[in-house]
């Protein structure tokens, strides 16, 4: 028997779950979510808000349909009819980012420079931070300061749970943060109001990344 996707009777899940196949296409083709790596997701409009869509665990992002993604709680990230497709294992940091942001949707991709900085700027027993000064990128990430930001960068453990913990006291609790984060050795997560700003948010993140790390400062 053919499984009914989880997005069912959701207002607005059909056009987001084909937007989530898009982008997961357009990332896995820029290398930047090579085999099943990776994970986006939307939250769905109107009185839809308070669930996600999120990539399923396991496929293969450039192949990818409207049928591979999952409906999650927003802010829990428990399945709303568990069934033979799983959400993505880092669906509790999604659902961090939409608990303590205004964010629309989340991207996390492991991006070719973003995790290059991450494997070198981590401590991998606690939070540390990313310093980005001066570059003309930062105003395309939505700053209030527009000169500078730091990017928080989070241990890697192996417990998900535990670094969505992390990631939610963090944003819960400061004043600035950018929109994006970075995990040792584990690549990038952004958000924005919807996937095309996340993407753009993406793109600044990863040429700032480029630079310094062939040793623009």
């Amino acid at each position: 028997m053919t499984a009914v996707p989880a997005t069912r009777h959701r207002p607005g899940s059909d056009a987001q779950a084909a937007e989530l196949a898009r982008f997961s296409r357009l990332f896995y083709e820029r290398g930047w979510m090579p085999g099943t790596s990776g994970n986006l997701s939307v939250r769905l409009p109107g009185e839809a808000a308070d669930t996600a869509l999120i990539t399923a665990s396991g496929r293969d992002k450039g192949d990818l349909t409207p049928r591979d993604m999952v409906a999650v709680h927003a802010d829990t990230g428990e399945a709303l009819h568990p069934g033979a497709l799983r959400a993505s294992a880092e669906t509790s940091i999604h659902a961090a980012v939409y608990r303590t942001t205004q964010a629309r949707a989340v991207i996390h991709v492991h991006s070719p420079y973003a995790t290059v900085m991450a494997c070198r700027t981590a401590d991998r027993e606690r939070l540390s931070t990313l310093e980005l000064t001066r570059f003309e990128l930062l105003k395309g990430l939505g700053l209030d300061a527009q000169e500078r930001t730091a990017v928080p960068v989070f241990p890697n453990w192996p417990h998900v749970p535990r670094i969505a913990d992390e990631v939610a006291d963090h944003l819960g609790g400061a004043d600035r943060c950018p929109p994006g984060l970075l995990i040792a050795d584990h690549g990038i997560t952004v958000w924005g109001s919807d996937l095309a700003q996340a993407r753009n948010r993406l793109e600044c993140f990863e040429a700032i990344f480029q630079l310094l790390a062939i040793g623009v400062d």
